[in-house]
């Protein structure tokens, strides 16, 4: 016959008088500690919908996508998080351009038995191109980026007159009318990198 070890013996009884080791968890939430990094978890409103998180994301958790919906009839920007495929590195959260657009959350149980359920979305408005129609960003980004440019802001055509638009200063589609063809009409628009770069060129070289 052999005899328990002293040491387990020590434990055995340690257990029956202060309780067992293990916790209850997941039937009773776990107790994290001070400073848990726990789960990144989107604050929409603070969101700007930059799309910096999917980049940094090293395990493709994070989708961002420009999507047209018929019920609205309009474009708007996906972003969506898949937990089923988020790995907790929490590199989303550290390169938030605004530092408020993900948090992060102490509960990190995500297990669930529906793989949709493990999938969560948020939308943001999309500023196009008034000569190409073409995407630019999200408007909260161009908002961000003015507020954090300031009066710096103004150097830049696009910014200035979304500024101007959102303060009513500017009449909206005033590129479009065909009175005013002029490529310096053009020039003060909102225009994707690619038609600005193509309007200076044209201006300065008088071809694209």
């Amino acid at each position: 016959m052999r005899y328990p070890k002293l040491r387990e013996l020590k434990e055995a009884i340690t257990a029956l008088i202060k309780g067992p080791y293990t916790s209850k968890f997941p039937k009773v939430p776990a107790t994290v500690p001070e400073h848990f990094r726990g789960t990144p978890t989107y604050v929409p409103d603070e969101c700007v919908g930059c799309g910096s998180c999917a980049q940094v994301c090293p395990a493709g958790a994070i989708e961002i996508v420009d999507e047209y919906r018929e019920d609205e009839g309009k474009m708007v920007r996906r972003i969506e998080r898949n937990w089923g495929n988020c790995i907790f590195c929490s590199q989303c959260y550290e390169y938030c351009i605004t530092n408020k657009g993900i948090e992060l959350d102490p509960d990190f149980e995500k297990s669930c038995f529906d793989m949709a359920d493990a999938i969560n979305t948020h939308d943001k408005e999309l500023l196009f191109c008034e000569h190409c129609s073409t995407p630019i960003t999200a408007k909260d980004h161009i908002k961000w980026i003015g507020k954090k440019l300031g009066e710096l802001s103004f150097a830049n055509p696009t910014l200035t007159v979304y500024k101007y638009g959102e303060l009513k200063l500017v009449e909206e589609g005033t590129g479009d009318n065909p009175r005013k063809n002029l490529e310096r009409d053009n020039f003060i628009r909102v225009l994707c990198p690619n038609c600005r770069a193509a309007y200076i060129l044209s201006d300065e070289w008088g071809t694209s």
